[in-house]
Formats: structure tokens, C-alpha cells, sequence
């Protein structure tokens, strides 16, 4: 049997592959091993996937693609936290974005671009991904992503930037204020998820003006810092996964359009394509 995971820093879906082609699918928080360590994973699935672990025993092969794991210690913090509930088992792990890669690109080059809670891009050769500057996290970096849309709310809220009218839908819904935004971004842990959840707010006034060039501005701030940074951009396709490029998917072909990207699939969770494209690796 085989065990595939995506993992943001949100949430983590999995695909377990039984073995008679049945499909189980499961989901735990994020496993992000920048904010979370061995033993906080190992603890998350203890307390979220016991129904997963029950399958521990034949379980033969597992393939963790995660936010992250972008370098070989982040690896081993994954790989011995699972380890600790599926010790019998083959397990890889690799960064999400080479599991976008392989969800969106198959074995053509491209570029796949992360836009969901945070974002990313990484140019994929068709055998393997070349991460290249980007990718600094939520405090330097994610642009077009959940955080950076929810840090351009609370900020606009904040400084009383917003169209009176939206200011007061978001106060109603949030109740925010400065004591309250300060202690859950600079005091309490997972601070990019939280600023992350704001960004649905974004769907309730979506054909305002303001909304339209909030996201017109993030966007683009994505294409032109990201994307544009590589010379060959124009020359391949441009996929995206991920909640904020799923939900805004004609406001991002649009600006892709006028950038002269070429956008390839837009898909919200890369968790099927990824299944499947491991299991025809895989010859299952």
C-alpha cells in the first residue's frame, strides 16, 4: 500500500492507496517543519490520524511532499516524526513544490507556481525542480499568497484605509483590533496561517473595486517578483496550485494575460494528480 501526502502550512491532505485500488483520504494540520518540530509533528498525528495509523502495519511506501522541506535536515525532522507511527514503512520527503511539479507538469518542462497560504515557484526540468531566490516565508516574502492578502486587510483595517463600508463588514465579522492582531502574529505560534484566514474575506466583497485591486496588486507583485525573474518565463507554460490561485483564477489568468504568462493548470489541491502520477511512476 502507498501513502502520499501534500502538506502546506494549513493543512495536510492524505491519499492512502489500498490494495485493492481503493482510495482513503485523510487530513491533519499542517506539517511545516520551519515552525513545527519533530516531536510537535509525531503529536499531530497521534492526535489527528489514528485512523491512518491504523494502517501502519501494511503500509509499504510513504511519499510526503510538504512546505518546508526544502533541505535535507527538514527532511530527517519529517521523516523520523513519521517514522515514529509507520516504522515498517519506506518513507521520502521531498519540498511541495516538487509534488506540484509532478501534479501539474507530469515529465514536461515548466514552471509551478504555489499560491495558497503562502507562494513559491520553482521551474521543473521535467526530471526535477530548480528552486531558485524565492520562497522567504511570510515575514520577507508571499507574495500573492493568503498572508500577504490577509496582512494588506488587517493593515488597510488598521490604519483606517478601507471603503468605509468594507471597513465595517470586516469589523463586524473579525472584531479585530491592535492588542488582538499584534499578540496573535508576534506572540503565538503559526502566525502565517492566521493572517492566511483573512484572505477569505476577499471572496465576500470580490466585485468591489477595492477588492479587485487588492488582488490585481498582489498578484502582480507575484508575477513580477517570481515569476519574471526568470529570463526563459515566456517560453513555458505557468501552472499554479493552491486555494488563492483556485478561488481567483480569472483575476490571475487576466493578469497573467496582460504579463505575457502563458498559464497552464490551475488546480486547488494537488493531492489526485499527485497520487496518481506516483502510482504510474510506480508501475501500480
Amino acid at each position: 500500500m502507498i501513502l502520499v501526502a501534500d502538506s502546506g502550512s494549513s493543512k495536510t491532505d492524505w491519499l492512502l492507496h489500498l490494495k485493492d485500488g481503493e482510495v482513503k483520504q485523510f487530513r491533519t494540520a499542517g506539517l511545516n517543519p520551519y515552525f513545527l518540530s519533530e516531536k510537535e509533528i509525531a503529536k499531530i498525528l497521534q492526535d489527528q490520524a489514528g485512523d491512518m495509523i491504523g494502517y501502519a502495519g501494511e503500509i509499504d511506501e510513504i511519499y510526503f511532499f510538504g512546505a518546508g522541506c526544502s533541505s535535507p535536515d527538514r527532511h530527517e525532522i519529517v521523516s523520523n516524526a513519521i517514522s515514529t507511527w509507520f516504522p515498517k514503512s519506506y518513507i521520502s520527503v521531498d519540498s511541495d513544490l516538487l509534488g506540484c511539479a509532478y501534479a501539474t507538469c507530469g515529465h514536461e518542462k515548466g514552471f509551478c507556481c504555489v499560491l495558497g497560504t503562502g507562494s513559491n515557484i520553482s521551474f521543473f526540468d521535467g526530471e526535477d525542480i530548480h528552486s531558485g531566490k524565492h520562497g522567504l516565508g511570510f515575514v520577507l516574502g508571499d507574495e500573492g499568497g493568503g498572508t500577504w492578502f490577509g496582512k494588506a486587510l488587517i493593515t488597510d483595517y488598521l490604519y483606517g484605509k478601507m471603503p468605509h463600508d468594507i471597513s465595517l463588514m470586516f469589523g463586524a465579522e473579525y472584531q479585530l483590533t491592535k492588542e488582538i492582531v499584534i499578540r496573535k502574529v508576534y506572540q503565538t505560534p503559526n502566525a502565517n496561517s492566521y493572517l492566511a484566514t483573512f484572505a477569505r474575506f476577499i471572496s465576500k466583497i470580490r466585485q468591489s473595486d477595492y477588492a479587485q485591486n487588492l488582488l490585481r496588486t498582489g498578484l502582480l507583485e507575484f508575477i513580477e517578483t517570481n515569476i519574471k525573474s526568470y529570463p526563459q518565463y515566456h517560453r513555458y507554460k505557468c501552472h499554479f496550485v493552491g486555494s488563492i490561485a483556485y478561488v481567483f483564477n480569472d483575476e490571475l489568468k487576466e493578469v497573467c494575460k496582460s504579463s505575457g504568462v502563458h498559464v497552464g493548470k490551475i488546480i486547488k489541491q494537488p493531492i489526485h494528480d499527485l497520487l496518481a502520477f506516483i502510482l504510474k511512476r510506480e508501475n501500480r
